[in-house]
């Protein structure tokens, strides 16, 4: 355990790319600079949202042709979450726990992706980051979750029969999940992509959260 906590905290304070994005960092420090986006964090997973527009809604229509409602006259933001198969899909409140899920996620388990939308976000909130991109990271945080969808031959794959509600969708996604590179560390990965620095490890909200903030 003792070895676990040490690498949580190497994992945060050492910063991944140990070089920082100069042109990134200008842009966290201007609220004019490119599109902002958001890092929802709950207990223990974290979920990217980039606005809902004309240019997302045309990049990301395959959710639509699935099921989201990208549409809804009170959307303002278009929210991705990737996970572990069973764990995402048999579990959506935590009364509804089960053995199994739990089993998987500590080990190994397929990975899917969870496409929602929501209306305005109070900002700011302990549960809500907001960070400004220029476009040119905007644009490759947006290939990056786009990549993180699997796909057959062209086509996205939906997961048939499972939501949490009338808005969001399921869809199968590409790599492998487990607790300790899971959820966190994917959005971590998303968030380079765009050009920030984030720990080195980053398996739960919380380190993902202190490493932003120590490293941009």
């Amino acid at each position: 355990m003792s070895a676990l906590i040490l690498a949580a905290v190497l994992g945060t304070v050492v910063p991944r790319p140990l070089l920082p994005n100069t042109a990134t960092a200008a842009a966290v420090v201007s609220a004019a600079a490119g599109e902002r986006i958001l890092i929802l964090s709950g207990p223990i997973h974290t979920d990217i949202a980039i606005p809902l527009n004309e240019e997302t809604r045309a990049r990301f229509a395959f959710a639509g042709e699935a099921g989201v409602p990208l549409d809804h006259p009170e959307a303002r933001w278009l929210i991705f979450g990737w996970g572990g198969r069973s764990f995402y899909l048999e579990t959506p409140t935590w009364s509804e726990l089960k053995p199994m899920p739990v089993v998987r996620a500590l080990t190994l388990d397929r990975s899917v992706m969870h496409v929602d939308i929501a209306g305005a976000i109070v900002e700011p909130q302990p549960s809500v980051e907001s960070v400004d991109l220029e476009r040119a990271e905007f644009e490759k945080l947006m290939t990056f979750i786009s990549e993180s969808f699997a796909r057959n031959g062209s086509a996205v794959v939906p997961v048939e029969g499972f939501s949490y509600g009338y808005a969001d969708r399921f869809f199968e996604a590409e790599g492998t999940f487990n607790a300790l590179f899971g959820c966190n560390t994917w959005t971590a990965q998303a968030l380079r992509e765009a050009g920030l620095q984030t720990g080195f490890w980053s398996p739960l909200p919380s380190t993902l959260g202190l490493s932003l903030l120590l490293h941009n």
